[in-house]
């Protein structure tokens, strides 16, 4: 029932704009009319109306208003001069002579001053008029452009209502058929579904202000990592020639040395875990006093053994400090750095 209104309205406006469409041609006819044709034989030889004559624009109207402005300020000036010149030889060869007296000039003076007045007011008039004029005429004319505008959407509506409406019984259908949907919020009302809208938005803008924020710290990280870097670049560098020294510092005790070192290294571990034996032997053999003559013949074997190993150490840790002793100062320092 609203559509059949509607289309009812659309088809009264249209036979409304048809009967009185409204465009320069149309209203420049009572003017153009009244020009006779030597007037317009005339006018025709100015490059800028034939234009005007054929197909009026506002800057065609305006050029020609331009035009008659002037033209007309020329016939004035012409008309008062002639009459003028005319009165005057009138005057001279008349019979009897015309004789104007200081009196009359007075008056006709103070007339043509009233006439003056009584013509400017009633221009300043005539101009205020013809402003007005014209801006009624740019608002109607805007409103017109407006309301045929709004004519032809109005005649699109029908069309657009109508494909609306298929989608929104396409879309019930869809809705209809995925209401089992597992996701609840594509089941929700348009209200809640706003709601839902803007909670999201709000977060969305939430982590977008996380996100500048983490944006600017990390910045700051860098600059931060990129000072550590240019500060751990030295230290590197330091590290790989105390690393190559301490390696050419090996290689040359080793060389010095002629692998006694080695060996040195392996006697120690053996004497140590003699010693570790001897301890556990002693400590047995403090156990086993109260015990009897088995355990203590074989504390007396281990006791003899450890006496000859002792002499075998005390030999050995001689013959070591007479070799320490016989190498240069730098080896010994060497050795004490790599130990």
């Amino acid at each position: 029932m609203d559509a059949a209104k509607a289309v009812k309205a659309l088809a009264a406006l249209q036979r409304k704009l048809a009967e009185h469409e409204l465009s320069i041609i149309k209203l420049s006819e009572p003017i153009t009319s009244a020009a006779t044709p030597e007037t317009r034989q005339q006018r025709n030889s100015d490059a800028s109306s034939s234009a005007s004559l054929d197909g009026p624009t506002p800057a065609s109207l305006e050029s020609d208003l331009a035009h008659y402005k002037e033209l007309f300020a020329k016939l004035r000036f012409s008309y008062v001069e002639q009459v003028t010149k005319e009165k005057f030889i009138r005057a001279i060869v008349g019979d009897p002579p015309l004789i104007v007296s200081v009196q009359e000039n007075l008056e006709l003076e103070r007339e043509n001053r009233a006439a003056k007045a009584h013509l400017k007011a009633l221009k300043t008039k005539v101009a205020d008029l013809v402003a007005a004029l014209e801006t009624k005429a740019r608002d109607l004319s805007q409103r017109y452009e407006q309301l045929r505008a709004d004519t032809d959407r109005l005649a699109e509506l029908p069309t657009k209502v109508s494909d609306l409406e298929t989608e929104v019984q396409d879309l019930r259908a869809t809705a209809q058929d995925d209401s089992d949907a597992t996701e609840p919020s594509l089941r929700l009302p348009l209200g809640k579904t706003l709601a839902l809208v803007a909670d999201r938005r709000a977060e969305q803008q939430e982590l977008e202000r996380e996100l500048d924020a983490l944006r600017a710290k990390a910045s700051r990280k860098t600059k931060e990592a990129d000072r550590l870097r240019a500060e751990l670049q030295p230290l590197e560098a330091r590290l790989q020639s105390s690393t190559a020294a301490a390696r050419e510092a090996q290689r040359r005790k080793e060389a010095a040395l002629g692998g006694v070192a080695d060996e040195l290294e392996r006697r120690a571990r053996w004497w140590r875990a003699c010693e570790s034996i001897l301890m556990q032997a002693l400590k047995v053999e403090t156990d086993g006093d109260e015990v009897g003559g088995t355990e203590g013949r074989r504390w007396a074997t281990m006791e003899s053994r450890g006496g000859r190993n002792g002499l075998i150490e005390s030999s050995t840790s001689n013959k070591k400090r007479d070799r320490e002793e016989e190498l240069p100062s730098s080896n010994i320092n060497k050795r004490i750095m790599l130990s």
